[in-house]
């Protein structure tokens, strides 16, 4: 479901969760896992750096909004709909078929998912 992002590092209080968020809601599989910090390799090469509270690198200490390229945005936000993702918005540029669907994941941050629409907008 997930196309790529480039990198991404994230510093979260809620660790376990938001690690599991990523592999089982996500669908993403770690490549590195210790206590502290969870490495994400996605397919096309880009990286998902996750940190514990007591991790490396402590001058992560605000996530970025980051957007995870799909092929589908309506299948995709779909899909995670349908695994209890709430989306508390949803853009479109219609001339352009590409739209944005934000939401918050289970540390907090908000993120989204961006790529091409398939159907108009309601």
């Amino acid at each position: 479901m997930i196309r790529s992002i480039s990198w991404l590092g994230v510093r979260t209080d809620r660790f376990e969760a938001t690690a599991r968020f990523y592999q089982d809601v996500m669908g993403i599989e770690p490549s590195v896992s210790t206590p502290d910090f969870v490495l994400f390799d996605l397919p096309n090469g880009d990286r998902i750096e996750l940190f514990g509270p007591d991790g490396e690198n402590q001058h992560f200490t605000d996530a970025p909004v980051v957007g995870f390229e799909v092929d589908d945005l309506d299948g995709a936000r779909s899909r995670l709909e349908a695994r209890g993702v709430d989306f508390v918005h949803v853009g479109r540029d219609e001339g352009a078929g590409f739209g944005w669907a934000h939401f918050r994941g289970p540390d907090g941050n908000l993120y989204e998912v961006t790529g091409p629409v398939s159907t108009p907008d309601p």
